[in-house]
């Protein structure tokens, strides 16, 4: 059966690790187009050398291009503010768009947590990096015990943080501190990001802290673990930094949170991460690429396959 052919607008990080994913990994996608607005970028340069049509146009360019007709699915890497005019060009074109912008025109999608819940959308919405890490864990602990709380940390080497994830720093704290509870099930979230400027560079880590009601503390730390496992197949860079570690938090010493209305009694669950990429395109210490390309690459595989059983039908 032919592929399913897709695009990726955005020539940067992000972008040209996705491209490489599609081309070296995917049974079910196939490069269409890779779209830029710089003619010099490497990604666009590296994306000519490997024969996949280009445009350093932009979306007109691409809508353009003699193969638009062909591509059904469009991943969108470029920022938040430029996706929403990409979206309504897009969608008006009859394409399935796939957001890694904090814009969240689309519905919030963690693979392993409501990954087949919105494949019949016409926009779904990959969160952010630290949001793909972590808010599997925060859904992990709350199949188990409710998440009164939860409050994410991830820590990035810089040099993996190129002009569109600086430039999208405060829609990525807002983006994600509302997947926390949107798909986590958290009544209230946090996020913080830090962009590690330290040399040698240091691997993706992330912290997660979630306080919850009394719950068996067995049965919480085996619901991570088997999240992490999940999340595993499709980021084998993915992994516990150690064991789920648990506080109970009494009467006598309450935390104070000024997220939470009034004093929290009860247990905080803290995770410790680290992702490792699988450098296809830059070093291993850009978890943070490897695993939000990971999570779109396998969203855009499974929106493919959905098309392919409804049109059989």
């Amino acid at each position: 059966m032919a592929k399913t052919k897709v695009a990726i607008i955005g020539s940067g990080n992000i972008g040209t690790d996705l491209m490489i994913k599609v081309m070296r990994l995917s049974e079910v996608l196939e490069m269409g187009a890779f779209v830029g607005i710089d003619p010099g970028s490497d990604g666009l340069r590296r994306a000519e050398r490997l024969g996949v049509p280009t445009t350093a146009e932009g979306i007109d360019g691409l809508v353009a291009m003699p193969g638009f007709k062909d591509i059904d699915i469009v991943f969108d890497a470029t920022s938040a503010g430029a996706h929403q005019h990409h979206d309504a060009v897009l969608r008006a074109h009859g394409k399935t768009v796939i957001d890694l912008t904090p814009a969240a025109i689309g519905p919030y999608t963690i693979p392993p947590v409501n990954g087949d819940a919105n494949l019949d959308e016409g926009n779904v919405n990959m969160v952010t990096c630290g949001g793909q890490a972590t808010i599997p864990i925060v859904a992990a602990v709350n199949r188990v015990a409710h998440v009164r709380y939860g409050e994410i940390v991830a820590s990035i080497a810089s040099k993996s943080a190129g002009p569109g994830t600086r430039a999208n720093i405060d829609e990525f704290t807002e983006t994600t501190s509302q997947a926390i509870v949107k798909v986590g099930g958290a009544d209230r979230g946090k996020a913080i990001i830090i962009l590690n400027p330290a040399e040698p560079p240091l691997i993706m880590r992330d912290t997660v802290y979630c306080l919850t009601d009394d719950a068996d503390q067995e049965a919480i730390a085996a619901s991570v673990e088997a999240m992490v496992a999940e999340v595993q197949k499709y980021v084998p860079g993915y992994r516990l930094k150690q064991k789920v570690q648990f506080e109970h938090i009494g009467s006598n010493r309450p935390l104070r949170i000024p997220e939470m209305d009034g004093e929290f009694t009860g247990l905080k669950v803290s995770v410790f991460l680290e992702v490792e990429g699988a450098a296809h395109y830059l070093p291993a210490y850009a978890g943070n690429l490897d695993i939000m390309t990971s999570a779109a690459l396998k969203t855009a595989e499974k929106i493919a396959i959905r098309k392919r059983e409804r049109m059989a039908a």
